[in-house]
């Protein structure tokens, strides 16, 4: 009896758990800016650095706070990927799956590089993310 109250009547569908507008690509090219951002100022820790810290601690905090950039670039494009795009998104453009794919791994991969035309590749795919995310929405 228990079961049969606690069913619901009807099932609704939904694309999203909050109202429409609240995804945006841009989270991630911002995230992805500072990934690439860091990897330019890590090729001179020297010219950048407080005076107050040395040329290691100076790096160190750099590499830290790319990490944790390239790790928001993957949160959000994951929130995109799994909550945002539906079905017929896939059906218009099929290779979404392995741009998605492709976009995580340089994300995760910009955690070890320091080139930052490592980091203008993240920032490649994310635009190419965020091109197909603005045809969708229009």
């Amino acid at each position: 009896m228990l079961e049969a109250f606690l069913k619901p009547d009807r099932v609704v569908h939904a694309h999203c758990d909050v109202p429409c507008g609240v995804y945006d690509p841009a989270q991630a090219r911002i995230e992805a800016e500072s990934v690439k951002a860091i990897q330019e100022r890590l090729q001179d820790p020297e010219g950048k650095k407080s005076a107050t810290e040395t040329a290691e601690e100076y790096t160190t905090r750099c590499i830290t706070i790319k990490e944790e950039r390239a790790d928001l670039v993957k949160h959000h494009l994951w929130v995109l990927w799994t909550d945002y795009f539906k079905p017929e998104h896939l059906e218009k453009y099929p290779d979404l799956h392995e741009k998605f794919w492709n976009a995580t791994k340089l994300a995760g991969a910009s955690k070890k590089a320091s080139d930052p035309a490592q980091g203008q590749s993240l920032l490649d795919a994310v635009d190419e993310i965020g091109k197909i995310f603005w045809e969708t929405k229009s």
